[in-house]
């Protein structure tokens, strides 16, 4: 079938045709034939680069342009809610029925809104989390919704899939006629998914480029079909010599580890295998170079931007979520662009962003797993990384081997991954964490009103398709209870309510056990009430994430930090008598630690280094800190508790930051981060009025101001530019800029 056989809209044919979309995949065909383009909803179950997407946009963009309503987009990820909306930009110029363009936006932070902006848009794009927190907010303009795409739903049966389960029931319950799209890698129980969501199931194993899966040892990979190839030994390590052989033959190399040391470990050995081989070019290699001084640009230096950039000059990468989000996004073009040639990875890459490689190397069917120790990977997740082998129209073939550690370990691997199917899928809502949140928001947004309907809401979950949902009843009373005890509802078996508390904690989207946290420390304080007493109360809470695991020598160290701010802790300190419970509290110790320091500006490396604290860990401490605090603040105003206000509006405003209190007005200006806003200061600049009144060119003369910046800093404070002062300030810029590049071009000669 070709896409000018699609009953769509001609506008939207003439466009698919000049983006070069002329034949449909099978899948796509088969799934177009379930009547998915007149409001079928549809579970389509294919491998990665099969055209699962596609379907979607078609199937979205066509209801825009004939019908009213909305199309709702959900992704498991922030990066991936991205990667869509710029997908999405294809269509902005398409008219809808009214003679209005398509518009498309997107929405993944601010869990306390109902974020009104976005009904002026016809294609949202949202984190499930989002979504969940814009029902909560009974955002009205979710009434206008007509379909929603639920991307990556084998998530479902992940630690995070009560949310997306949950958000999926509550729009069907509010508007029983949403057509809903479900997206998934290939999963045993397809059809179940597809009967719970009343849609037809496509579930094939097609793929646009033929995968063959393999196991190595040694010199050797062994197909699934029981072919072989005999490798070159270009490297000691398998993993390794296994990607060093598919550069020779012109390919990129994907490989998957179990940790970010081995990560780190790995790439660094590709780094110095690649050059010794020689299979770098002097082209290539320039261009690498200037990825590399990219790397060095971007955010504060550390040992880990160091390493990333000295191997990235050398052809290879490690990607992790200790590195910074800019630094990733630099790995993944380059990768995508092939320029770097082997990029070795943990298995977050593999449910995140679209990036194949022609060989896929898993390096360890083991992973750490708390509790367990080294536990072997599920199919699933195999699966998801083999599938990232092969690129369309760059690949005949992709190949996907595992690592054998020894001969006996290679039949092993080929009959439990290769030849096996993925697990089923089950539901992780019946877990009282997953439902105590669920539970609070269903009766705090007025969705039920009693226990029963309580249930009966629960029973239309993907929990509810697979199990009697009166199992849940005796855990949904349990955790009623609680709340009732808590003070977060009202309730008797015929009717139940939220209070103003119970309200605020589901609007802010944090766990309930959080917001009982952090009432106890707020109605308690300390003996001596600092920065640390808020940040210790906030890290003792489930919703901040990561807490850092001490390491050995660091324990005394904590300890003693313990002892010495033993009166400024609002809870009882943790004696070492229960081993995993001390080491918890040791751990939220030192996250509030490392985030005391932050605030002090302490720089990236001094936290990587005293504390084994990478750019993207720090981050999302940050971003989690950050929003404690402020639902800190929150909670404080709705139990009527004003003492501590202003202390933590400060203190939500510093750790956003990164800075002391003195830095404040000044790193609140755009392009001015928090080692800017230190610049300034210690040049003499301390407030808005003082570079209201400075000269531009006193400006300039500042370290990582510049011209532009110091015309947009003027700008923003209310100063005005003479003409002629900026004219003289540009043409001097482009003076130093010519002679730069003279330089450098002198430099390059010589070489």
């Amino acid at each position: 079938m070709k896409v000018s056989d699609l009953t769509i809209p001609r506008e939207l044919k003439d466009l698919l045709n000049r983006l070069g979309y002329v034949d449909l995949y099978p899948p796509q065909e088969e799934a177009f034939k379930t009547g998915v383009l007149n409001g079928r909803s549809l579970m389509l179950s294919t491998p990665t680069a099969s055209g699962k997407t596609l379907v979607a946009e078609i199937s979205a963009i066509k209801r825009l342009m004939e019908d009213e309503g909305k199309v709702l987009y959900l992704t498991p990820l922030r990066a991936l809610a991205w990667e869509k909306y710029e997908t999405f930009q294809k269509y902005a110029e398409l008219h809808k029925r009214d003679g209005r363009k398509i518009q498309v936006g997107i929405s993944t932070g601010d869990l306390d809104s109902s974020t009104p902006w976005l009904e002026r848009y016809d294609v949202i794009i949202t984190t499930n989390e989002k979504c969940d927190s814009l029902l909560r907010h009974n955002a009205q303009w979710l009434n206008k919704v007509s379909m929603v795409v639920a991307d990556e739903i084998h998530l479902i049966g992940d630690e995070r899939g009560p949310t997306l389960e949950v958000a999926l029931t509550r729009l069907r319950q509010i508007k029983p006629d949403i057509q809903v799209v479900a997206l998934s890698a290939t999963v045993r129980n397809a059809d179940e998914i597809a009967e719970w969501l009343n849609a037809e199931c496509v579930s094939t194993s097609w793929r646009p480029v033929p995968l063959k899966e393999g196991v190595v040892y040694k010199d050797t990979i062994t197909f699934s079909d029981g072919s072989s190839k005999k490798l070159s030994r270009l490297c000691s390590f398998d993993a390794i010599n296994v990607a060093i052989n598919t550069v020779v033959e012109g390919g990129q190399s994907l490989i998957f580890v179990e940790s970010r040391q081995r990560a780190v470990s790995l790439a660094k050995e590709s780094a110095a295998s690649l050059v010794k081989n020689g299979l770098l070019q002097r082209r290539l290699i320039n261009e690498l170079n200037e990825i590399s001084s990219k790397i060095m640009l971007q955010g504060e230096k550390t040992r880990l931007s160091d390493e990333l950039a000295s191997m990235v000059s050398k052809g290879a990468a490690f990607h992790h979520a200790g590195l910074s989000s800019a630094h990733r996004r630099i790995v993944e073009d380059s990768f995508r662009a092939g320029k770097i040639k082997i990029l070795v990875a943990t298995p977050t890459l593999a449910a995140g962003v679209n990036l194949p490689a022609r060989t896929v190397v898993i390096a360890n069917h083991l992973r750490f797993t708390t509790g367990y120790g080294m536990y072997p990977i599920s199919v699933m997740e195999y699966k998801q990384m083999s599938g990232r082998a092969g690129r369309p129209q760059y690949d005949d073939f992709g190949e996907s081997i595992l690592v054998a550690s020894s001969r006996d370990n290679v039949d092993m691997l080929m009959e439990d991954y290769v030849f096996s199917n993925p697990e089923r899928l089950y539901s992780r809502l019946a877990s009282e964490a997953s439902l105590k949140g669920h539970v609070l928001a269903s009766i705090s947004s007025r969705y039920v009103h009693s226990e029963r309907e309580l249930l009966e809401f629960f029973g239309k979950t993907f929990y509810g398709y697979h199990y009697d949902p009166r199992n849940l009843s005796r855990s949904i009373a349990t955790i009623l209870k609680d709340f009732d005890n808590e003070e977060m509802i009202r309730y008797d078996k015929d009717c139940i309510n939220a209070t103003s508390f119970g309200k605020r904690v589901s609007e802010l989207y944090i766990n309930p056990e959080s917001a009982v946290i952090i009432r106890d420390g707020l109605k308690k304080g300390a003996e001596e009430v600092t920065d640390f007493t808020w940040l210790h109360m906030i890290c003792r809470t489930p919703d901040m994430r990561p807490i850092l695991r001490p390491r050995k020598g660091e324990i005394e160290a904590i300890e003693n930090y313990v002892e010495e701010h033993r009166n400024e802790f609002a809870f009882q300190i943790e004696m070492a008598d229960d081993y995993i419970e001390y080491e918890e509290f040791i751990g939220e110790v030192k996250t509030a630690m490392v985030l005391n320091k932050w605030i002090e500006e302490s720089p990236e490396n001094e936290l990587l280094e005293s504390f084994s604290v990478e750019p993207g860990d720090r981050y999302n401490i940050v971003l989690n800190a950050e929003w404690l605090l402020y639902s800190s603040r929150e909670l404080a105003r709705v139990l009527g508790i004003s003492t501590y206000n202003r202390h933590l509006l400060q203190l939500t405003e510093r750790v956003k930051y990164g800075v002391t209190p003195q830095l404040l007005p000044l790193v609140k200006l755009k392009g001015i981060g928090r080692i800017r806003a230190r610049v300034l200061y210690n040049s003499g600049f301390r407030t808005i009025a003082s570079l209201k009144r400075a000269q531009i060119s006193k400006l300039v003369e500042i370290p990582l101001i510049g011209v532009r910046l110091a015309k947009q800093i003027r700008e923003q404070v209310g100063g005005q530019v003479k003409e002629d002062e900026w004219r003289s300030l540009e043409e001097s810029e482009a003076e130093q800029k010519m002679l730069t590049e003279y330089t450098e071009n002198e430099e390059s000669d010589q070489f």
